[in-house]
């Protein structure tokens, strides 16, 4: 029996190019930029490590509602479009897929700031995916909200 082809592997220009081909104008327009792309343990990481995605989004008052706080409805696209990266960074290409559930704890307003979403893969399964998302504001640092999510392999 043949051995079967090893992945190929899914770097960050990678990840940069299918942001512009593969999602809705509508996502294009939140201003994401992929930042990292994680598929392989970094040297001396953690028995519990898991691949991932950093995906940043740029403050606009567009995303804003009333009294300049970005919208829930923002970060929760940010957030879902995070976890899509880290299952293809954990997959090392694009498979087909979609979300089955996300629950979103937001944990403080964000105004006048980029967003951080650091996606990680909690499970990669054949048939469903699981993962974290951390929100986190630019400009302190600190997470403005919690995301799990779960998604359909198909």
């Amino acid at each position: 029996m043949a051995d079967s082809p090893q992945a190929a592997e899914f770097e960050l220009e990678d990840a940069r190019r299918m942001l512009g081909d593969m999602f809705a104008p509508w996502v294009l327009d939140l201003g994401l930029s992929v930042q990292s792309i994680e598929t392989a343990p970094p040297s001396g990481a953690a028995a519990d490590w898991q691949p991932g995605a950093t995906l940043r989004m740029a403050f606009s008052e567009r995303l804003c509602r009333s009294g300049g706080i970005v919208c829930g409805q923002a970060l929760m696209a940010l957030a879902d479009t995070a976890m899509v990266f880290a299952i293809v960074a954990a997959n090392r290409g694009f498979r087909p897929m979609t979300t089955v559930d996300q629950t979103t704890h937001f944990l403080k307003a964000v105004s006048s700031s980029d967003v951080l979403a650091e996606a990680r893969v909690v499970r990669l399964g054949r048939t469903m995916s699981f993962g974290r998302v951390t929100l986190l504001g630019t400009s302190d640092g600190k997470p403005v909200a919690m995301v799990s999510s779960a998604f359909a392999m198909l």
